[in-house]
């Protein structure tokens, strides 16, 4: 994995893989945050944080959150501030993933995890109290591409009605052969050389490519018919622009509803250079989730 490393470096000895701002006691007022396990499927048991809106009581829509980190970093810890506002935003329970990470362990481990977590959100519809007919994922970046799979896997596999996917700076594509790859080889913060160093640390350095399964990299998928209606939102400088643009086009084409939102002067793991709209994209993304779920209510 010499390459995989020299692209993208992976080191563990950090107590965090992002410095995040901790919640506020106002918001943690609000909510109830659990730490619940998911049994495996053929795997350890899964981690999973659960955040509950205090308010109001009923069954509530639920969103399986994953996290991105090129699936080499993070947990759902450093991402508690955003999945702590889409509960509070969208007026859902939020269940977020702590999948295993590569290279210690690669594909398939991260979607069997995610697999698992979603089986145990359905199966723990009481506890939780969630609606299960109003289920949505949502994902950024590698976990986008996780929450991509996972719509394609459980349409496969005949498993939990999920009504929406919101995918935001999603990585879809192992094959980096986009105008946008192309143009960012030496961005800031996340750029094509971390893409390519991203693939191989998930699918390892021998795998040949044309065997690279849809439930790694979603635009291997042959076809996207019968899919939830989406959200895709790209960003204007990111590497993985052209194919996240690429699957939204592919679900229109195959009947599948999707919006799509594109940032101008959004770089992917860089300071943005024009936040205004980026804060109106990260706005419609949040009640693109909350119309879908709440639609008929």
């Amino acid at each position: 994995m010499q390459r995989a490393h020299e692209l993208l470096p992976v080191v563990r000895d950090v107590a965090r893989s992002w410095p995040i701002p901790p919640l506020t006691d106002e918001v943690r007022a609000r909510l109830q945050i659990d730490e619940r396990y998911a049994p495996g499927v053929d795997g350890p048991d899964v981690r999973v944080v659960v955040y509950r809106p205090t308010e109001p009581a009923g069954p509530l829509p639920v969103v399986l959150s994953i996290h991105g980190g090129a699936f080499c970093f993070g947990r759902p810890e450093d991402f508690e501030t955003v999945d702590a506002g889409l509960a509070l935003s969208v007026g859902a329970v939020v269940v977020a993933v702590d999948y295993r990470l590569a290279p210690e362990h690669p594909f398939p481990a991260a979607i069997d995890d995610c697999w698992a977590a979603l089986l145990w959100t359905v199966a723990s519809a009481g506890e939780l109290g969630i609606d299960v007919g109003r289920l949505a994922v949502t994902g950024a970046s590698a976990g986008g591409a996780l929450a991509a799979a996972l719509c394609l896997m459980t349409r496969d596999r005949g498993g939990p009605q999920i009504a929406y996917q919101a995918l935001f700076i999603p990585c879809i594509d192992d094959r980096l052969a986009t105008p946008s790859i192309r143009q960012a080889v030496d961005n800031p913060g996340f750029n094509s050389k971390g893409a390519e160093g991203m693939w191989l640390h998930y699918l390892g350095e021998d795998l040949p490519r044309p065997n690279t399964s849809p439930y790694a990299a979603p635009a291997r998928a042959t076809s996207l018919e019968g899919l939830p209606p989406a959200f895709v939102f790209t960003g204007g400088l990111d590497p993985l622009r052209d194919e996240g643009l690429a699957f939204a086009m592919g679900l229109l084409a195959a009947g599948v509803q999707a919006e799509v939102h594109n940032v101008p002067g959004m770089y992917h793991g860089a300071p943005e250079l024009d936040s205004s709209a980026l804060a109106r994209g990260r706005a419609t993304f949040t009640a693109a989730i909350a119309d879908a779920l709440h639609r008929d209510r």
